[in-house]
């Protein structure tokens, strides 16, 4: 069968391994659960080689209101590069501690911006983001739908997104690649930035690689301090924290919710297979944030994920999902459910099938509200 290496696909299939290996949680004894869930975690964290951490102070830029939510604009530093730019939404006039959650945005092919393709802080909105809306969210910045739902929600730029994104005055001329302006906010301006950051994203690939971490290491970090934002602040109860996602949303969902205890309950949405499906049948419709060195010969894909057990962890995905294959998605499922079943707890996972595309629609986002909302409220 053609693969995406083609005669080297059986002989790469070969090095994956044909039963769980001594780190997954898959049947895994009760009394061995916790020790091998801690050790698989550290072997994660080992191979994603995330920087060392910063534990920054965020600046409070404004406080407003739209929409019936009050609004902040919070901005913190990183080692390197622009500040985090970040967005937090709860329903106006709410008083007392409310369940939080860390609200992760999606990659989607398109880079100049990040928390704005999932929330909205004004009427007037970016004619591409408007349209990324309607291809991916059912019309709707879903971030202000759940905080309306009475949740504190803080969204963030992530690692070359939006005010983190690379900027062409830090790079050498050779790799401009005929873009001249990464500022320009037009629809034809920033689908030239975007153009030439998905070509970029190899060149950061491999620089990643040489400084000995891994995009993987780099997302957790930068996720981890968002949360932190989000777990200190005297508005939200830190025993009462989510994180959601679709797409790459959904990727740091998955390294995030699965080696962070804080996160009580998570949901990942259109993100969810097995290594084996990357290599051989999808690898090319993702990008290299998915992807950490020699974790494929210790632990699958959502075994990761599942490294959140016995917490509640629910999972998205689509029909008609074209990143990945339906056989993928459901050995991945199968893999989550063993997890959950050795964990003794199988009602805290559930995996939810919907037709259509990639996408996290109105019905999708329904259930995952009230799936947050019956672990946290």
């Amino acid at each position: 069968m053609k693969n995406m290496i083609g005669a080297y696909g059986p002989w790469a299939a070969s090095m994956l391994p044909k039963e769980p290996s001594a780190l997954s949680l898959q049947e895994c004894p009760a009394d061995e659960f916790e020790s091998r869930r801690a050790a698989a975690r550290a072997r994660v964290l080992e191979c994603m080689a995330p920087p060392p951490k910063q534990i920054p102070k965020p600046t409070v830029l404004r406080r407003f209101e739209y929409d019936g939510l009050e609004i902040e604009e919070l901005s913190w530093p990183q080692p390197a590069g622009e500040p985090t730019q970040a967005w937090v939404f709860k329903p106006a006039n709410a008083t007392g501690s409310l369940p939080g959650v860390l609200a992760l945005h999606d990659h989607g092919g398109f880079k100049f911006y990040g928390k704005e393709k999932i929330a909205q802080i004004g009427p007037e909105v970016h004619p591409r983001v408007k349209q990324h809306y309607d291809d991916y969210y059912g019309g709707l910045a879903w971030v202000n739908e759940l905080a309306r739902r009475g949740h504190v929600v803080l969204v963030h730029d992530t690692f070359t997104f939006g005010s983190r994104r690379v900027r062409l005055a830090d790079v050498p001329e050779a790799i401009h690649w005929g873009l001249k302006d990464d500022a320009d906010e037009s629809t034809a301006g920033t689908e030239a930035y975007d153009k030439w950051a998905l070509e970029h994203e190899h060149v950061m690939a491999k620089s990643l690689f040489c400084a000995g971490t891994t995009w993987p290491g780099v997302f957790y970090n930068e996720d981890k301090m968002a949360l932190d934002m989000l777990c200190n602040r005297p508005d939200v109860d830190a025993d009462r924290i989510g994180v959601c996602g679709l797409s790459g949303g959904g990727i740091r969902t998955v390294y995030l919710a699965g080696l962070d205890e804080r996160v009580k309950c998570a949901v990942c949405i259109g993100m969810m297979t097995t290594w084996r499906d990357f290599m051989l049948n999808k690898s090319f419709t993702h990008t290299w944030m998915c992807y950490v060195p020699h974790l494929a010969r210790e632990l699958d894909f959502s075994e990761i994920y599942g490294l959140r057990a016995p917490r509640a962890t629910m999972v998205m995905n689509t029909h008609e999902d074209g990143l990945f294959t339906h056989e993928g998605m459901k050995d991945a499922e199968k893999i989550l459910n063993n997890v959950y079943h050795s964990a003794g707890v199988p009602e805290r996972f559930k995996c939810s099938w919907y037709d259509g595309p990639h996408q996290f629609n109105r019905e999708m986002q329904i259930e995952a509200f009230e799936w947050l909302e019956r672990w946290l409220v």
